[in-house]
């Protein structure tokens, strides 16, 4: 699977970027390296790239600048790299178009395993033909743009709840359970039981149903799991 595949690093710490270069192409990836916005571009824009490692804090451009250019024209997936570890700096990253956060300081074997979650993701998306856009009721959910919005508002998902909610919301009425949820919507490294899921879905039904106590959107299969009682996407 990884074969073949080009990773294109971003960030200005040349220690960080030689250390998952080593790791990457230990795992059998091909590898570009930038260290500033500008050179980040022209590489991605000559090559066949991927997944893109992205540094928030470059030189010369920030990383959601980047992450906005390479959405105008790509779907490549984009994981962002980052210290900072406030909500709002997370969502914001995701709403221009990352797939994923990665915190300084990290371990090398923690972003192979996350590299490689997101990319099972893409190409899951890419076979079930995921929609780019999804309305009913009150609920729109823009899947390019990884948006959710509740009464014409954003609803305020975390990171972990979007991808927990968005792995409902592309399978409409198919029940998930909570083991399964853990391994489809969360990467490789999530250290929590599988009643956390419980938590999280206690969350985003109070961000996007009108009733949390009577869900018409995320509804509970009873001795199995969750599903997504939307109409088919």
């Amino acid at each position: 699977m990884k074969k073949n595949r080009t990773i294109l690093i971003v960030d200005d710490e040349e220690k960080i970027v030689e250390v998952l270069q080593a790791y990457l192409e230990k795992a059998g990836y091909d590898i570009l390296c930038a260290y500033d916005g500008a050179n980040a571009m022209e590489l991605f824009r000559n090559h066949d790239v991927s997944l893109v490692i992205l540094d928030l804090m470059l030189p010369d451009i920030m990383g959601e600048q980047i992450c906005q250019m390479i959405r105008m024209n790509s779907r490549v997936p984009i994981i962002m790299v980052s210290a900072k570890t406030e909500e709002q700096d997370l969502i914001k990253g995701l709403n221009v178009g990352a797939d994923d956060y990665i915190f300084k300081p990290f371990s090398p074997r923690t972003v192979v395993a996350k590299i490689e979650a997101v990319l099972r993701r893409v190409e899951s998306d890419q076979l079930t033909g995921v929609p780019l856009f999804f309305r009913q009721g009150e609920l729109v959910i823009d899947f390019e743009n990884r948006n959710v919005k509740i009464r014409g508002r954003e609803a305020g998902l975390t990171p972990t709840e979007y991808k927990i909610f968005i792995t409902l919301a592309k399978a409409p009425n198919r029940t998930f359970t909570r083991e399964q949820l853990i391994t489809f919507a969360l990467d490789d490294n999530f250290d929590g039981y599988d009643r956390s899921i419980d938590t999280y879905i206690k969350s985003i039904r109070t961000k996007i149903e009108d009733n949390r106590k009577k869900p018409v959107y995320i509804i509970t299969v009873h001795g199995m799991g969750y599903k997504f009682a939307g109409a088919e996407l």
